[in-house]
């Protein structure tokens, strides 16, 4: 695991999967869920699909490929960049495992810093191919919760950054239905309670906000996000984690089954660009 620190900051990340597995400050303590069960990662990260593809199958020019729930870069080692105190970046390219699953040629980078403020995670999607890179990405990070050990669950909630009046929505087998739901959200503030993920994940598709305040009795967090379009809530009721997770996509609609290029959800990258998406995390 590489550590990296900054003043009262301290993070690790693995290079299996480039997952943030390890996040705390000298005051607040752990903020990650340490991945028991009954979920034993900590902060996947999505690539190159977010959520999950009809019959876990991926379409491409006629031609099927397995893809599983949320891609494989979760599931791969990454190369260390670079590596410093405060920050490290790691990478993952296409080889032929990856194009026996996603016909594309890709680099994927993570880049962790910490600083005064506290840690951010930047993705950047690159496309090394010939040809037009659809793809999505997002991340996946479990805050304990409670934040501090002694709260109840129930005394913790949501402070989002703007008023939150769209409808939400869920999903059925992983796919996202076509209903929309009511937002649990009121004046900003989504109270928390197992009972809102019974129905697995709590899915924003059109958020107002840009970041969000996760707060308790005595202790909270901020997660920003930049470049993500979509946000998703979600946790096993009964487990002690929250996942705050700004994505770039989501899974796809029930009734698709078509080619991926054409799947709602997917950024387009034209042979070498480049596009970056970030959040951060803070004490609030």
């Amino acid at each position: 695991m590489l550590q990296i620190a900054f003043g009262e900051w301290r993070a690790g990340i693995r290079r299996f999967g480039a997952e943030l597995a390890a996040l705390s400050h000298a005051d607040a303590g752990d903020l990650l869920w340490p991945a028991t069960d009954p979920w034993r990662r900590h902060a996947p990260n999505l690539f190159p699909i977010v959520g999950r593809l009809a019959g876990d199958r991926l379409v491409h020019r006629g031609r099927a490929y397995a893809m599983n729930q949320h891609g494989f870069a979760r599931d791969r080692e990454f190369s260390v960049v670079e590596h410093g105190d405060s920050g490290c970046r790691l990478r993952l390219v296409d080889d032929d495992d990856t194009r026996a699953r996603y016909p594309f040629a890709f680099r994927l980078d993570l880049v962790y810093r910490l600083d005064a403020e506290g840690l951010s995670v930047t993705y950047e999607v690159t496309n090394t191919g010939d040809e037009t890179l659809p793809a999505s990405v997002g991340a996946h990070p479990a805050f304990r919760w409670p934040l501090d050990p002694a709260a109840a669950k129930q005394a913790h909630w949501l402070l989002f950054d703007a008023d939150e009046p769209a409808p939400v929505r869920r999903l059925a087998g992983g796919l996202l239905v076509a209903e929309r739901f009511p937002s649990p959200i009121r004046d900003r503030r989504l109270d928390l309670d197992d009972s809102l993920f019974e129905a697995d994940a709590l899915i924003l598709d059109q958020p107002a906000s840009k970041g969000l305040i996760f707060a308790g009795p005595g202790r909270a967090i901020r997660v920003a996000w930049t470049g993500f379009g979509q946000l998703g809530l979600w946790m096993k009721p009964g487990a002690g984690y929250l996942c705050i997770e700004p994505w770039a996509g989501f899974a796809s609609p029930e009734g698709f089954d078509g080619e991926f290029c054409e799947k709602p959800g997917l950024f387009h990258l034209a042979p070498g660009a480049m596009s970056a998406f970030s959040y951060a995390v803070s004490l609030a």
